[in-house]
């Protein structure tokens, strides 16, 4: 829908002229065009309106006779608004008189302190001294919130932000105030620890050292500490951040608000798997394979074994980049296999490759929807992806839409998603049927009655429930957008999508479009780098095409391929069919790593590994899934080898690259800066030429609104069904995998995530656990053949006939099951394993007491209202 029409007005501000949009809250409004500060404390734009709770914004407005909190004011125009008269003085001094009453004035060891808001305004703002006498209230403290979430009762000054967070932004409902007066204080409403996709939060909402963050409370004070921007590279959303170091170590994320990229959010992996960057577990020396083990070696050593063998393997060497895989490092790498190997067999993910006609036409400019379109849209289509786990604060920006703006939310996917319950309509469809779906939805909206019934069929459902679905998607209004996963990218599934976006008219509509959800975090801009097997850099042809995926397995695993380079990336943890990579790399004359950790592909298969550096050691560029190229830039430097020996530890990956290429004669792909190779990159991509670092800066640049390229003008064409699902009998399943937000190596080794760790569990619904006489919390197995052991879920939103486990966890991964077709059988007599671990098992933290009596096990990420 329509962006708000911005009107200007004219107001007094303490008797100077201001221009401001009309309807602006007065504070900000003060703040933004009249450089006056109106001190608040309850006041969060982010929060949505305004509560006027804590009263530290008082005004005077000619014409009232009270005082106003500017908090609550919107300015209109010819008002008259005092900030600086001894009534308003007098009223501002007595607000925090009332705030300090019962608040303990322990500054000097509160976290908060030297960044407190109620300090500054205090000094700024207050009596300066106090007429109470009377002893302060008191609680035992600090509590456990959460495992990650200390909360100082006593600290607490009332203003609701946290609560109004959790009630209205994330809608987790678990935050409330309990009791009354000056003995209120916040809590969950059940007593549960607040555990939550989104909880870290209110540590920054928070305008006093009521609730701070367990793993940084103690490690720094804000005199001894730097504040680093840089982007977030933990997932496909690339919220922008800012880094708390001290030593050349990261203690602490905060959010760097960027309203067309984050608004302000981050999700609790984000926040809180820093930890991972300073683990002990990290790879910080080259290693090299000798026998059968894997050694420390030198980085002349490695990059020369590792030289040889790419040259050596020639055409025959693949590569497969994701994780934080930057664009300049996907850059170099292309060029160094097409340029000097003559191999185009690269890839992203595991599947194959869309024709090139449709990734352009997908990239089309005139088709890209930004991120603040999910929430000023009149619809937001959502194809087999749930934004909760695979870009978090999508959900929060989707959410906002709905509740602000009338959003409509439609769901199209096999899995009950958590934005079910505020859609307007769902449809479910069996497990791998989003290219059946996508076809049976364009048949519906074209009128073609042929296609649909048959399509309709082979996604599981049928034409009734699609013909509805696409009424409800065009109910709403014509600014649509189209969110889709990379998963949904099989057959006829890109075409589909275009077919949809045409019949829409989506290209000619403003604020609608199509956005993608990249399996890794810079799957975008991998692609437009030219790492791709069937395109070079800006999408550009390439004389030979070669290998996807898929094939890059079975060619390794038949001798057709020799050499394989893992950048960033663990085939054997976050790629379908398990059996088949571990086939391909034992098969593989030498398999190349650039990782973190000592994972199982490393530990197995590896020949030569190069340490990997963490994304607040990265300088670069990564594009996000709108088109927005941001910037990575360097915080902390990168830690040493074993013995602190010069020369020894991690590297930037850009110049390994660079050493690589030298390592076997190609001189052309080598760099000397990293500025150089992103310059270089600019001017290899069309629709980057114009682009520096500089003009990237802070906030990033969107290609699309500077640049295009040209993609030939198609109608619609008829697509073919794709083939039906494979048969089962009544005892058998069709399943389905997903991959929780918590399924990350860096989640698995930070110290404070430990209680969310993704574990396996199995998702059925009650009439085939009925059928089976499954209950919820059993063990059971699941598969044909092979099988893995999971704790039962039942969820009422499952179809029957199918059934979800986790994927790209560390345990009982589900990607060693081949077959779609499984079995579900209970075994032993019922498990009491949660999915997440209680509170009480977390390490303690010196001075935290126990949380108050709770009954059962934390409350569990926001899921389906079921």
């Amino acid at each position: 829908m329509p962006r708000p029409v911005v009107k200007e007005i004219t107001f007094t501000l303490d008797g100077r002229e201001v221009t401001a949009p009309e309807g602006m809250i007065l504070v900000d409004a003060a703040n933004q065009f009249g450089d006056v500060e109106i001190p608040v404390f309850c006041y969060e734009p982010k929060l949505g309106q305004p509560v006027g709770a804590c009263r530290m914004c008082l005004v005077e407005i000619e014409g009232i006779p009270k005082l106003q909190t500017g908090c609550s004011t919107p300015v209109r125009d010819g008002m008259v608004v005092n900030t600086q008269t001894q009534r308003v003085h007098e009223a501002q001094r007595a607000v925090v008189e009332f705030l300090l009453i019962n608040h303990p004035l322990d500054c000097p060891v509160c976290d908060k302190g030297g960044e407190c808001p109620l300090q500054d305004i205090t000094y700024g703002w207050g009596p300066g001294t106090s007429r109470f006498i009377e002893p302060k209230r008191h609680f035992k403290k600090p509590l456990e919130l959460s495992p990650l979430i200390a909360i100082d009762r006593e600290r607490c000054i009332l203003c609701y932000r946290c609560v109004r967070y959790s009630q209205e932004v994330s809608e987790d409902y678990q935050l409330v105030l309990q009791q009354r007066g000056a003995d209120s204080y916040v809590s969950t409403f059940d007593g549960h620890p607040y555990v939550a996709p989104f909880s870290g939060n209110i540590i920054e909402l928070c305008p006093v050292g009521a609730l701070t963050s367990r793993a940084y409370r103690f490690r720094a004070r804000p005199w001894d500490i730097e504040g680093a921007g840089t982007i977030c590279a933990g997932c496909p959303a690339q919220c922008n951040v800012e880094l708390t170091v001290r030593d050349e170590r990261v203690l602490r994320v905060l959010a760097r608000d960027n309203e067309n990229v984050d608004d302000g959010w981050l999700c609790d992996k984000g926040r809180f798997a820093y930890q991972a960057v300073h683990s002990d577990e990290r790879i910080t020396t080259p290693l090299v394979r000798e026998g059968d083990e894997l050694v420390p070696a030198s980085w002349d050593k490695a990059i020369e074994v590792a030289g040889a063998a790419l040259e050596k393997a020639g055409a025959k060497a693949a590569a497969i980049a994701g994780g934080t895989t930057t664009n300049e490092e996907a850059f170099l790498l292309q060029d160094l296999f097409r340029g000097k190997l003559g191999s185009s067999h690269l890839a992203t993910r595991a599947g194959g490759e869309q024709p090139l006609d449709v990734v352009r036409a997908l990239a089309d400019p005139k088709l890209q929807a930004t991120v603040p379109d999910l929430e000023f849209a009149h619809t937001v289509l959502l194809v087999d992806c749930d934004p909760i786990d695979e870009v978090p604060v999508w959900d929060l920006r989707i959410r906002k839409g709905v509740r602000r703006h009338g959003t409509k939310v439609v769901v199209a996917s096999a899995r009950p998603t958590a934005l079910d319950p505020s859609a307007a309509a769902t449809l479910r469809f069996a497990p791998g049927g989003a290219e059946a779906f996508l076809v049976a939805l364009d048949a519906a909206l074209s009128g073609d009655t042929g296609n649909l019934g048959g399509a309709a069929s082979a996604a599981g459902s049928n034409a009734t429930a699609v013909s509805e679905f696409a009424d409800a998607l065009r109910a709403a209004g014509e600014e649509v957008v189209i969110v889709y996963g990379e998963r949904a990218l099989r057959g006829s599934a890109g075409r589909a999508i275009l077919n949809i976006a045409s019949r829409l008219n989506l290209a000619s509509i403003a604020n609608a479009g199509i956005l993608e959800l990249p399996a890794s975090p810079n799957g975008r801009g991998l692609r437009e780098a030219g790492f791709a097997a069937g395109h070079g850099p800006g999408f550009a042809s390439v004389a030979t095409p070669g290998h996807g995926g898929e094939e890059i397995a079975a060619g390794l695993a038949s001798g057709d391929l020799q050499t394989v380079w893992l950048h960033h990336v663990d085939p054997l943890r976050n790629y379908p069919n398990r059996p088949a990579w571990e086939k391909a790399l034992a098969g593989a004359q030498t398999v190349i790593a650039v990782e973190s950790q000592l994972t199982d592909t490393v530990a197995q298969f590896a020949d030569v590994v190069f340490p990997a550096e963490a994304y607040p050691e990265k300088d670069g560029t990564l594009t996000h899934p709108d088109g927005r190229v941001q910037r990575l830039r360097q915080a902390v430097g990168h830690p040493r080898g074993a013995g602190n020996t010069p020369g020894s530890g991690v590297r930037p990956l850009w110049q390994v690259i660079s050493d690589v290429a030298r390592a076997v004669g190609f001189d052309e792909g080598a760099a000397l800066a990293g500025s150089q190779v992103s310059q270089r990159l600019f001017e290899a991509v069309p629709f980057y030429t114009g682009l520096t670092l500089d003009a990237i800066g802070g906030r990033g640049l969107r290609w699309q609104d500077e640049a295009t390229f040209d993609v030939p003008a198609s109608e619609p064409g008829a697509l073919d069904v794709p083939s039906g699902l494979p048969a089962k009998s009544e005892a058998e399943l069709r399943l389905g995998t997903f991959r929780p937000l918590w399924a990350a190596k860096e989640v698995d080794i930070a110290p404070a995530l430990q209680f969310i760790r993704a574990k396996q569990v199995v998702e059925l619904s009650p009439a085939d656990a009925d059928a089976r006489g499954i209950r919820e919390g059993d063990r059971a197995e699941v598969g044909n053949g092979t099988r893995i052991p999971a704790t039962v879920r039942i969820r009422a939103a499952i179809p029957a006939g199918s059934v979800f486990l986790a994927e790209g966890i560390a345990e009982h991964n589900s990607n060693v099951l081949t077959h779609g077709i499984v079995e579900v059988r209970r075994v032993g007599p019922g498990s009491t394993e949660p999915s997440s671990l209680p509170i009480q098992s977390q390490p303690a933290v010196e001075g935290l007491a126990e949380m108050p009596p709770s009954a059962g096990l934390p409350i569990p990420p926001r899921e389906v209202a079921e």
